[in-house]
């Protein structure tokens, strides 16, 4: 992956963070952006999020970003300048949850080590 592709990913991840966090505050409190990966031809973005709470929330925040990508993808024409602005598809990331879980199985294989 080039420099230039990085640093559009930092980019376009920051920019949408702070769309959420100014426009949208009461409604994505809980949401955090956590990746962007932008294809090499700018056409296309996979924006990796992650949800505080419950399965609940993880819904909602799936519905909520399904139903405005068109209005948050209008506000980063706003604020990025490229050649081409890319067609946001919000992915929910699980890696932080299955780090929770491991850190978890770890925790217990250490109290276990610990009564021998």
């Amino acid at each position: 992956m080039g420099q230039r592709l990085v640093r559009v990913n930092e980019l376009v991840k920051r920019e949408i963070s702070d769309v959420l966090h100014t426009r949208y505050q009461s409604e994505s409190v809980y949401i955090t952006i956590s990746e962007v990966s932008v294809s090499p031809d700018l056409r296309n973005a996979r924006v990796f999020y992650s949800v505080l709470g419950d399965e609940e929330h993880r819904r909602s925040a799936g519905a909520f970003l399904k139903k405005r990508t068109f209005d948050i993808r209008r506000q980063l024409s706003k604020r990025i300048v490229l050649k081409y602005l890319p067609h946001l598809h919000f992915v929910y990331d699980e890696s932080i949850e299955r780090g929770f879980h491991l850190n978890d199985i770890i925790d217990q294989l250490g109290l276990e080590g610990e009564d021998m």
